[in-house]
Order: structure tokens, then C-alpha cells, then sequence
């Protein structure tokens, strides 16, 4: 039986997404804002959970209508049958977001619908599932415009950018599912060298790492469709047994990670060992200014640091120029990425962008600029 669905991600990489998604079983794709509706069996969505780069969360809808107040909500919520997907043992959390709803209070909706399902569990089982805001069993999402409200099953449990990889960071690292989509969007392919020169705690080298071994993002975590009423155990081991099959341990891959902060490369080796990935990168420490490719080609992608502050900003309008002939004299021959919201940058390395990409870094509007490297003529 299908489904009727939704997966949500990065502002940007909707395109990628319904790609990607239509690979692992979704049908009837509707992109929009940050997400797409699609249909799928809740087999393809637990290969979806399991194996997607870039989705955040992926939804069943369980229930859509008209409302005009609080009340026809409720109604809404209190015919669905519960029961169906999870039980009264399960722990669960209501969450409610909304764009130019003439409602007062999301707070009330919420609580309503929490309402909606406690009162459902009583009256079939005479027991009622425990609200849990930190870590239920179940999470319910509401979703409402100015005259619609649709009601949504998670899927997902934690946000699938949360691969669990990652035990150590540094402050504001970038989420795992932008980067994987920042790779994809730069062309790189596995016989190309790699090259992150500002790279953190390291998380483009790790989604590099994951897509050139095809790696199942997910295979180190746990998903919310485990506590179904209606999971199929045997089925997810079939699922995980088949990502696992497809793995490419043997490929030889040209990963290069250096910052010029010693506690970031710290904390990326020590990721890196504790996910035993260590042998397909090499680390060094360093100022990007200074630097040499790490090979003849390749693709250079990487975050730099972006100012709020006067000084800040100040400070990289003189750290931009020094970039751009750092890339003319050292990086010819490569393709090279930067992710920033600083929008003067282009004009301040003083190099053409061959493209300019709008991502949103949650609500942040960035891009992705490409300087195409090419020996002679931009030197």
C-alpha cells in the first residue's frame, strides 16, 4: 500500500532530494518549499530513512482538511486511527508550525491534537500514551496554512542529518545533510581528489568519505519506524543487510582535510577513529594562504568563516584578495567551492564565479560559488 508522504531539507537542494528520493521508491513527486510530497510503501521509506544524504524528515500524512478554529482540528485529529501505528505504551510529542494562520496560539493547537490522540487511546484502550519532549517514541508534526491543516506521522525520530558520527564539534558545524548536498551540487565524483582547506571538525570529508564508499548514511542510528505497530523487523534487516552489501570499502579515494585551527584537526581525527574512516583521509595542519594542492586536479569545497560583526567583516575583506591568489597561484587546474553568506566574496577574491547557487543554511541565505581554476588564463 502506498502512502502519502513528505520529506523535508535544505532550502536549495529540493531538486536533489526528489532525484535522489525517486531512486529509493518514492512516486508522484511534488516538489515545494524546502521539502516534497511524494507516495511510497512503507518499505521504500524505511530504505529511504536508512540510506537518504540529504532529507531532514520523513513524513506520513494522516490527516488533511479545512478548519476555520481550534475545534475542527481536533476533529480531525480525533478520527484518525491511532491505533493503526503506534500504541498506548508509546511515548509521544505533538509540535505545531504554521504560515499565515489566523489562529492565535500554535501552543492551543498543539494541545489539542495531544488532546485529539489521548482521548482516542482512552476511549479504544482505556489507556493513554505519556507526552515525552525530549525523546518520545512518536513524534506528531501539525502543519497549518490560512485555511488548511495537515497532520503528519514522523518517520524519522531524531532529524536524519543526525547520522551519529559525529561525537565531537566544534561551535556551528555544518549539518550533514547540507554538506552531502554541497558535494553533490559541486560534481565531485570518487576518482576525483577531494579538499577541504578550512575543514573543522570535518563533516565534508566525512559525507565525501560516505558517498565515495556509498556508505548508508544511516546504518549507525535508530529511526522512529522501529516502534510502529506495524514494523517489519525482518524486512528493515533485509533492508540494512542490502545498503551494507552495496558498501565499497576496497575504493581508494584522494581525501584531503587542513584547518588552521589545532583543536579542529584534533577533533576531526578523533571523529574520524571513532568511525574508523581514518585511512581514507589525510589531515593536515595549516593556513589555507599557504598552502599547495594536495594534487595535479581536483575539487576544493569548503565553509569559511563569514563576520556578523564590524571587525569581523573588516577582517575578511582583507583575508578575501589573499584567497583569490592563493586559488591563481596554487590551484590551477581546480574546480573550487565556496559555501558563504558573505555575498561580496566574489567580488573581493577578485575572480569571475563560473556559478552562484542559492542554499539556505537554516535560515541563513547563502551560496555556493564556483571559481573554475583553469591553468593559464586565470593565472
Amino acid at each position: 500500500m502506498l502512502l502519502a508522504c513528505f520529506a523535508t531539507t535544505v532550502r536549495g537542494l529540493e531538486e536533489l532530494l526528489a532525484a535522489e528520493l525517486k531512486e529509493l521508491g518514492a512516486e508522484e513527486i511534488k516538489i515545494v518549499n524546502a521539502g516534497m510530497e511524494f507516495n511510497a510503501s512503507l518499505s521504500n521509506i524505511m530504505v529511504m530513512n536508512l540510506n537518504s544524504r540529504l532529507a531532514s524528515r520523513i513524513m506520513i500524512r494522516l490527516g488533511y482538511s479545512g478548519y476555520r478554529h481550534e475545534d475542527d482540528i481536533y476533529r480531525l485529529a480525533r478520527k484518525i486511527e491511532w491505533l493503526d501505528w503506534f500504541h498506548s505504551g508509546n511515548s509521544i510529542k505533538v509540535a505545531t508550525s504554521a504560515i499565515q494562520s489566523p489562529l492565535k496560539s500554535l501552543d492551543f493547537v498543539t494541545l489539542k491534537v495531544k488532546d485529539a490522540i489521548c482521548d482516542y487511546f482512552n476511549e479504544k484502550v482505556d489507556s493513554r500514551p505519556d507526552v515525552n519532549k525530549l525523546e518520545p517514541d512518536m513524534r506528531i508534526y501539525n502543519f497549518l496554512t490560512k485555511d488548511t491543516v495537515t497532520i503528519y506521522l514522523d518517520t524519522s525520530g531524531d532529524t536524519l542529518f543526525k547520522r551519529g558520527y559525529r561525537r565531537l564539534k566544534l561551535e556551528a558545524p555544518i549539518r550533514e545533510n547540507l554538506a552531502s548536498g554541497l558535494i553533490q551540487l559541486s560534481g565531485w565524483q570518487p576518482d576525483q581528489a577531494f579538499y577541504d582547506p578550512m575543514c573543522g571538525s570535518g563533516t565534508l570529508a566525512v559525507e565525501a568519505i560516505g558517498i565515495g564508499l556509498n556508505l548508508a548514511p544511516g546504518l549507525n542510528r535508530n529511526f522512529a519506524f522501529e516502534k510502529l505497530a506495524n514494523f517489519d523487523a525482518d524486512n528493515y534487516q533485509e533492508i540494512q543487510i542490502a545498503a551494507k552489501k552495496k558498501e565499497n570499502r576496497e575504493r581508494k579515494l584522494k581525501i584531503y582535510a587542513s584547518d588552521i585551527n589545532r583543536k579542529a584537526i584534533e577533533i576531526a581525527r578523533q571523529n574520524f577513529q571513532q568511525i574508523k574512516l581514518e585511512e581514507y583521509v589525510e589531515f593536515s595542519y595549516g593556513d589555507f594562504l599557504s598552502k599547495r594542492a594536495p594534487a595535479e586536479s581536483g575539487v576544493l569545497l569548503t565553509n569559511p568563516p563569514y563576520g556578523v560583526r564590524l571587525e569581523e567583516l573588516d577582517r575578511l575583506t582583507e583575508l578575501y584578495p589573499r584567497i583569490g591568489n592563493t586559488l591563481k597561484q596554487n590551484f590551477a587546474n581546480w574546480s573550487c567551492y565556496f559555501f558563504t553568506a558573505d555575498l561580496r566574496m566574489p567580488k573581493l577574491v577578485r575572480l569571475k564565479p563560473s556559478r552562484k547557487i542559492p542554499v539556505y543554511n537554516g535560515a541563513l541565505e547563502c551560496r555556493l560559488y564556483e571559481f573554475k581554476m583553469v591553468s593559464g588564463s586565470n593565472r
